[in-house]
């Protein structure tokens, strides 16, 4: 199976591992010309959450036209860089399959927009950290849910026959049903962990922390009926807990000074509540938080 994956960040990275080692022709699409050289000469380390060490010789390129005929494309970027590629998707062949990996909910339409005749949605829930442009740390086992949204199943099947004890992978039915509660368990987790500045497992230890993230769950649970039987909050705890040593990629954005998927994630969840009437007040000012350190950021 020849899969292609945009996007050498942690994540892109640590499916092509995966994906190799389960015997995939994998190759890495990255932005980087000094990434590519690296990854051509050190190849893809993984360090897994034992310790251990898995080295995966794989292709890497920065350019998408370079591409062989693909049975799949990974997309794997953040959605700030998924409008500079849609053009570029848009001219790739209609019968390649398309996999779109991005947290929050601003990409499901835009992505259907595109002409190819097959695309599904993925949420994940593993740990991954980059520790250099060809090294890749496995920061704890978590599920990989892929929804087809448009035409037929059948190469994403197939990625039911690569898995991994250490990666899980999921067919699920409602594409965008796994994006709204990933959403939502974004939305709880990342924005305090990067007001705070603490990882994951700290919003369970620390009281104060923990009350604040019960209450923009109550909120969610009054704007968003039927919450607490699909994400009950002993599911919060429990990610928290699974990934308590684990820094949220928001708190991981504002400590590199770059620009966090506030928007897409908590912007998107916060418009969609108040088109129902609700206002979401204690998650509304976490959000607008982000913002300003991102503002204060911008101008040092």
């Amino acid at each position: 199976m020849k899969i292609a994956i945009i996007g050498a960040g942690a994540v892109g990275q640590l499916m092509a591992s995966f994906f190799a080692e389960s015997g995939s022709t994998v190759t890495l699409v990255s932005r980087r010309q000094e990434q590519v050289d690296e990854l051509r000469a050190n190849d893809l380390t993984r360090i897994n959450v034992d310790g251990t060490k898995t080295v995966q010789k794989i292709a890497s390129t920065t350019d998408l036209k370079e591409l062989p005929q693909q049975d799949l494309i990974v997309i794997a970027v953040k959605y700030g860089q998924l409008h500079e590629l849609y053009e570029q998707l848009s001219l790739l062949s209609k019968e390649v399959p398309l996999l779109f990996m991005q947290n929050g909910l601003a990409h499901y339409e835009e992505a259907l927009q595109l002409a190819q005749k097959n695309i599904a949605f993925c949420t994940v829930s593993f740990g991954a950290q980059l520790i250099d442009s060809s090294t890749v740390q496995h920061r704890g086992v978590g599920v990989c849910k892929i929804a087809l949204e448009r035409g037929a199943s059948a190469i994403f099947n197939r990625l039911l026959f690569l898995e991994n004890a250490l990666f899980p992978v999921q067919l699920v039915d409602n594409a965008q049903q796994i994006l709204f509660e990933k959403a939502v368990l974004n939305s709880l987790i990342n924005p305090l962990t990067a007001v705070l500045q603490v990882k994951n497992g700290e919003l369970v230890t620390n009281k104060q922390a923990f009350l604040i993230m019960q209450t923009i769950y109550k909120e969610l649970m009054v704007a968003f009926k039927g919450i607490e039987e699909t994400i009950p909050f002993s599911k919060v705890v429990d990610l928290c807990e699974q990934t308590a040593n684990n820094t949220s990629s928001m708190l991981t954005d504002r400590v590199q000074g770059r620009k966090s998927e506030i928007d897409t994630i908590v912007g998107v969840l916060l418009n969609k509540a108040l088109k129902n009437g609700h206002h979401l007040p204690t998650l509304r000012t976490l959000y607008h938080q982000v913002l300003a350190i991102e503002e204060c950021g911008e101008r040092r």
